[in-house]
């Protein structure tokens, strides 16, 4: 019985489309937990779902080559996916016009924040500078962070790991954080999370409100922007200045 196994798991193994369904069927259960668990933060399907995809992988000894043969048709989605949030953007669009500029100014420096603290942290914890330059775009959604993180030397690979680890973490803790800070203005938490946290972010901001949703869309979509431009303009003369 255990040897017909191994046989029919090999020959899965070899099909992209098994590991396709495969995500896609952890995400779906990833949702019933989720729900079941009343939309608790740490049971997101995301979290759920990766945890059991890394844990199948290791137990099965297949390479993340072998899994991404499948899993590329939704990595290409994510271009996709990333548009459609400009709809609910359009549909809060008046709201949005009447603080552009606070959106912007608070974008622009949250953007060099997050640079700026991950470049110090990992100098004083004596991290490579290449892998410095692949955390500088951690927190910019993956497609955008791959490109910035290639074009300045960084490891795009590692970028998107790290891409996933801070989406992971900020839709995690932003609310409670909310919540202990007694944030309840929709623009602020939805700019919070969506540039701190891109996608997954914006998908816990939508948890709280349509319009905290839309507001962490713009700020995703901006702060990608934003970053492109900073990233080379901030990353190399800050490392120069700490001797890296």
């Amino acid at each position: 019985m255990e040897a017909l196994f191994l046989d029919a798991f090999e020959h899965l193994e070899a099909n992209p489309a098994f590991w396709l369904c495969l995500t896609l069927g952890l995400y779906v259960f990833g949702q019933v937990v989720f729900k079941a668990a009343k939309f608790n933060p740490f049971a997101s399907p995301i979290i759920i779902a990766v945890a059991l995809l890394i844990t199948i992988l290791v137990v099965t000894g297949v390479p993340y080559e072998t899994y991404f043969k499948g899993a590329n048709f939704i990595h290409f989605l994510l271009g996709p996916a990333t548009v459609a949030l400009a709809v609910p953007i359009y549909e809060q669009r008046s709201k949005l016009a009447r603080l552009w500029l606070p959106l912007f100014l608070g974008l622009l420096g949250g953007c060099a924040a997050a640079m700026v603290s991950v470049i110090l942290i990992g100098s004083a914890l004596g991290v490579s500078s290449q892998t410095l330059l692949s955390l500088v775009p951690k927190s910019v959604t993956t497609p955008i962070a791959m490109g910035i993180s290639e074009s300045i030397g960084g490891l795009p690979d590692l970028t998107a790991a790290l891409v996933v680890l801070t989406g992971m973490t900020g839709s995690i803790i932003g609310r409670p954080i909310f919540n202990l800070l007694q944030l309840r203005s929709d623009p602020v938490c939805g700019c919070a999370l969506g540039l701190s946290a891109h996608g997954m972010g914006t998908g816990a901001a939508f948890l709280i409100s349509q319009r905290a949703g839309a507001f962490a869309g713009l700020a995703m979509g901006v702060s990608g922007i934003i970053s492109a431009f900073m990233a080379p303009l901030l990353a190399f003369p800050l490392m120069h200045l700490l001797g890296r």
